[in-house]
């Protein structure tokens, strides 16, 4: 009988033994376990946290502070890597943000219209995200070619319209956000929000009017010899340089030479100081039009520029800081079509070129009537500063020289 009892004693202490090492076993397991999960889910935050990235504004030019962010993507967007995500109108020109990698926008951190400035965050990217999507996308599109819709389906009927009557032709400006909208039987009215460079447009060109003393005087120009020079040299001129050879080259050109035979037209009036600062270079900006308004990018010093240097700045892409410091302005409405006109001064600038269309007119040669290619050029004076003689002679001086550029080499 005591035998007995030893033996169940003994035996239960082994089973007991054996249940507590696998608990044992198991609790350990259950810890292990726990700690991997915990450090994977670390490292998944880890790496989460390290695949968003902020971008920011980029640094603008000395003499711009600050812009309006115009998004061009929304939050939950997929981006390719330098795909453009936003643009921010500054005074002078639209400056581009591109992503930094390709992902998906996880947040617009400023709202759309808003004032930024350089180092402003602007929007969180989550990288890499939405790739596995794109890849599924042809799985997708697979199966539904493969999967034909019923014979019987018919298009749904289109909604009826709910919209009044729209304008058949628009003008060709980027697309902006309505504000108000009034609306009637027969007319409607859309109020939209003045962009920054629109905005700077009207100020400066409102400046000048109530500054400069403007005054226009008029001249017209034989293009023959120019158009047969063009005619005869463009296609040698490509081929050597890669680049058109066009009729700017040689007003910018004629406008330099004009400008350092009379040098009060590169002149300019300080109004704080009362005094008139003369410069000894030429820095001439070409205005170009551009849906958002007039821009005017400067070539500098073309004083020692001959036309194939002209032709290659003007076609350089040009940052913001290129938009500064011009002493002479040339606008060419002749590339629309414009016959005739007056310029505006572009301050703090003191005179600027108005170039037309080039037209066949009957004109007296020798005593006799030909019809040549014409254009009409304008010169726009602040006549605070520049007399009628100087202004008469700078115009004729860039006449003689575009109907004959061998002015140019006899230094006449």
């Amino acid at each position: 009988m005591l035998s007995h009892s030893r033996c169940l004693t003994r035996n239960f202490g082994r089973s007991l033994s054996a249940i507590l090492s696998s608990l044992l076993e198991l609790a350990v397991a259950v810890v292990l376990a726990l700690s991997l999960a915990a450090v994977g889910h670390g490292q998944a935050v880890t790496l989460q946290a390290k695949d968003i990235v902020t971008v920011k504004t980029p640094a603008f030019a000395e003499s711009v502070t600050e812009g309006d962010v115009r998004w061009e993507k929304a939050v939950g967007d997929t981006v390719a890597e330098d795909e453009v995500v936003c643009e921010i109108e500054t005074d002078k020109t639209s400056v581009q943000v591109p992503s930094p990698a390709a992902g998906v926008i996880e947040e617009l951190l400023v709202p759309d219209g808003e004032k930024v400035e350089g180092g402003t965050p602007l929007f969180k990217l989550r990288k890499g995200a939405g790739a596995p999507k794109a890849a599924e996308a042809p799985k997708a599109e697979a199966l539904t070619a493969a999967t034909p819709p019923p014979p019987s389906a018919a298009p749904p009927p289109p909604p009826a319209s709910t919209v009044g009557p729209i304008p058949t032709t628009m003008p060709p400006v980027p697309p902006v956000p309505a504000h108000k909208l009034f609306t009637d039987s027969h007319n409607f009215l859309i109020k939209v929000k003045m962009n920054r460079m629109r905005l700077r447009i009207a100020q400066r060109l409102k400046e000048a009017q109530n500054t400069c003393a403007m005054l226009t005087t008029f001249n017209e120009v034989d293009m023959s010899n120019i158009t047969e020079m063009r005619k005869s040299y463009k296609d040698a001129f490509l081929k050597k340089h890669n680049i058109k050879l066009g009729f700017m080259s040689a007003f910018v050109k004629a406008a330099a030479y004009a400008l350092a035979d009379q040098p009060s037209v590169n002149a300019v009036i300080d109004d704080t100081t009362k005094e008139i600062v003369y410069r000894d270079y030429v820095d001439i900006s070409v205005a170009v039009a551009t849906p958002k308004g007039l821009v005017v990018p400067v070539i500098r010093n073309v004083e020692g520029m001959n036309f194939t240097d002209i032709e290659k700045a003007r076609k350089n892409e040009l940052a913001v800081e290129d938009m500064d410091g011009g002493t002479f302005t040339i606008s060419n409405g002749g590339v629309f079509g414009s016959m005739f006109g007056t310029p505006i001064i572009n301050p703090p600038q003191s005179a600027i070129l108005g170039m037309h269309g080039i037209f066949d007119r009957p004109i007296a040669v020798g005593g006799k009537v030909e019809i040549r290619p014409m254009m009409y050029v304008a010169l726009t004076y602040d006549h605070r500063l520049i007399d009628g003689r100087e202004a008469v002679t700078f115009l004729r001086k860039i006449k003689s020289v575009v109907e004959d550029p061998r002015v140019l080499l006899l230094d006449m």
